[in-house]
């Protein structure tokens, strides 16, 4: 019940290359239909004016909104798809995601405990406390899912992550309910969106992003070597731990640092890794750029989707996303033969 890689069809350069152009097109194609399309459709004059610094007139200042918002929805999308794809390949799990895992509902307690017990305010203290969250349930569910015969078999990481998952949703509603000061905020983040986003907390996070990227790609060619196995991967001089934990602090940077300031959003690092292999091969070294094109894509359009079946009121991006992911989620875990990447 393994998925060998290495039966795959060779993507040539060229066909990467033109993969990549491909989804930098859509992402572009995207971004402008975010700024363009909502409750309140502008045209093209508005758009440059807003970009200008002109915020006169209800056209101008839902441009004017809707920019932070883009930024935010492509960053996150990234982020958590790079996060989802270094994920898989540390674990060799398919199944492997910030949202199964249980990761992000990590960061989302250690977020709502810091708001509630120790009244953290700011967004640079939620990301910290949110990365040290995410950190601490990643460890939690790979030991817990690594217990017993065969390790962290993906099926075993899967049931750890989800039983995490629960346990952790469960805390979060035990902290909140109480404090009616606090639980109606944090009821909202904890659907997971992009609404509301602002520049300030966008530029406040971006440093996190920017590490977090820098250190999945540094990972890129080691992670190919860890789809080997563990045993030829340190046979051919790797350091198997080292790598292992480096690629994971990046991931757990990218998705705490998108958690703290958009709440949980699901699937997204789950769908689009495997949807870039079918492009790129199971190469890293295309895989995490192409993989953030694909969840810049897809939380974008999934935030243009939300604002547009429901108007004038919209549907945040983390139901959308749960809509299109868990059916895929479970097309995944009925292959029988993608138990391990």
């Amino acid at each position: 019940m393994t998925l060998d890689v290495t039966a795959r069809p060779q993507r040539t350069v060229l066909g990467k290359s033109a993969s990549a152009v491909f989804l930098a097109g859509v992402v572009v194609v995207l971004a402008a239909a975010s700024v363009t399309i909502g409750s309140r459709d502008v045209g093209l004059d508005d758009i440059v004016a807003a970009l200008g610094g002109s915020t006169e007139g209800f056209d101008r200042a839902a441009v004017a909104t809707r920019l932070p918002r883009t930024a935010l929805a492509l960053l996150a999308g990234a982020a958590l798809a790079v996060s989802g794809a270094v994920m898989q390949g540390v674990t060799r799990n398919p199944l492997a995601d910030p949202g199964i895992l249980g990761v992000n509902m990590g960061a989302s307690l250690a977020v709502v405990s810091g708001i509630a017990f120790f009244g953290l305010a700011s967004a640079t203290s939620f990301v910290w406390v949110a990365i040290v969250g995410a950190g601490l349930t990643a460890v939690f569910v790979y030991t817990i899912g690594s217990l017993g015969r065969g390790g962290a078999t993906p099926l075993k990481l899967a049931l750890a992550g989800a039983a995490t998952s629960a346990a952790l949703i469960s805390f979060v509603s035990a902290i909140a309910l109480p404090r009616g000061d606090i639980a109606g905020g944090i009821r909202s983040w904890q659907i997971g969106g992009v609404g509301g986003a602002v520049f300030d907390r966008i530029w406040l996070v971006l440093p996190f992003l920017v590490v977090g990227f820098a250190v999945c790609w540094v990972s890129a060619r080691g992670l190919n070597t860890l789809a080997l196995g563990d045993d030829l991967a340190a046979g051919l001089g790797e350091r198997v731990a080292l790598t292992r934990a480096t690629a994971s602090i990046g991931a757990v940077v990218l998705c705490g640092a998108v958690t703290a300031i958009t709440g949980p959003i699901g699937f997204v690092g789950l769908v689009v890794p495997h949807v870039v292999r079918l492009l790129t091969g199971a190469d890293h070294r295309w895989l995490l750029p192409l993989s953030a094109l694909g969840g810049a894509a897809l939380l974008t359009g999934a935030d243009i989707l939300g604002r547009i079946v429901a108007r004038p009121a919209e549907i945040d991006v983390g139901i959308v996303t749960a809509i299109v992911g868990a059916p895929f989620f479970i097309y995944i875990v009925r292959r029988r033969k993608v138990s391990a990447l």
